[in-house]
């Protein structure tokens, strides 16, 4: 361990060191990746730090120890810092596992309407807003990039972005089949229904990440449908983004402005394009599937949301909670708390093998 991290604080200063050459400053790409990485190994160089200073107070008071007058206290001083030194340990253990370089990037939503009509839509709008609630707790910005509100409320489909640094590295485990079990509003007989919307998380793809040809799609200017302000209907705003090699649509129609509404297409496109390279990496390399949790397929049930018992349960990892009402409102986090807990758990055990 000691290795690597040596390892890694020489690439820190190494960053530092190039971060002032003149060369440097004037390349944007250059400096963004340097920058980023910095950000990314500083508290790993920090904890490091931190660490030595425990070891190199463990050996001072190993000397105290020889004076018998200080014998007691130097006791008590080797039993607090062994302590901190393990709990050093055990957090640089998980700092030094394989890391996502897509972990501090922005997201991009889609939350879909699935199995069961109206009441699918209307959990659509319920997951939207319980999305909306926990992004608030960390500071985060969201923009809605796409919306199809549902007839009878919430949303058939509807993109988001949220803009964030670490967005990626909590809600990358939001991908998959959202399950809800309640009493629909719409029924008479107070039956529990079930029903289902699909929920995809993809990184965003920056200007470095994927590179487009737009002559490989091809853009359709169509007027503006469903639900909307005054003029929405009215104007040929709305775009629609094909393209033509994967078969991808993309629609955007939030704006009045048709530059706008393009300029939004074109973001879930390349981020669409780029999640589909990153899932065909991944499936290229079998063994890195071992290490995470579920598919992170829309398809696969991740969660169901029982409001009559206000229990919701993560199927993955057999996580239940009875504080679903809380849970709506923004306390997300103790879930994606213990999904991390238990990748990073799964991580570890792999590394030792």
């Amino acid at each position: 361990m000691i290795n690597r991290l040596e390892v890694i604080q020489n690439r820190y200063n190494e960053i530092s060191n190039e971060l002032l050459k003149t060369e440097v400053m004037s390349n944007i790409k250059k400096m963004t990746e340097l920058s980023k990485e910095q950000r990314r190994l500083s508290e790993t160089v920090e904890l490091y730090e931190k660490y030595k200073s425990i070891l190199t107070d463990i050996e001072t008071a190993k000397e105290m120890s020889k004076d018998s007058e200080m014998l007691e206290f130097a006791k008590e001083e080797i039993s607090r810092l062994d302590k901190e030194k393990e709990e050093l340990e055990k957090k640089l253990e998980i700092l030094l596992l394989p890391h996502d370089p897509n972990d501090e990037k922005n997201v991009i939503v889609e939350i879909r309407g699935a199995a069961g009509g109206d009441e699918a839509n209307i959990f659509a709008g319920d997951l939207f807003d319980m999305y909306t609630h926990y992004i608030n707790n960390f500071g985060w910005k969201i923009e809605v990039l796409n919306e199809e509100p549902g007839t009878a409320g919430g949303f058939s489909q509807i993109e988001f972005m949220i803009k964030g640094e670490g967005a990626y590295s909590k809600l990358k485990y939001e991908s998959g089949a959202h399950r809800v079990q309640r009493v629909p509003e719409t029924e008479s007989q107070g039956r529990v229904h079930t029903s289902t919307a699909t929920v995809l998380v993809m990184p965003e793809a920056e200007e470095f990440d994927y590179e487009l040809d737009e002559s490989e799609v091809r853009i359709d200017i169509t007027r503006s449908s469903g639900c909307g302000g005054q003029g929405v209907n009215t104007t040929d705003s709305a775009v629609r983004l094909t393209h033509i090699p994967t078969g991808i649509i993309v629609y955007s129609q939030t704006e009045r402005s048709q530059i706008k509404n393009k300029e939004k297409a074109f973001k879930i496109l390349k981020t669409r394009l780029y999640d589909l390279k990153l899932r065909e990496q991944e499936a290229a390399n079998a063994a890195e599937r071992k290490n995470k949790i579920g598919t992170g397929d829309r398809s696969e049930k991740i969660r169901t949301y029982n409001y009559p018992q206000n229990r919701v349960t993560d199927h993955r990892i057999g996580f239940t909670s009875m504080n679903l009402d809380r849970i709506m409102t923004g306390e997300l986090g103790i879930i994606i708390e213990a999904l991390i807990n238990e990748s990073q758990r799964i991580e570890l055990e792999n590394s030792e093998i």
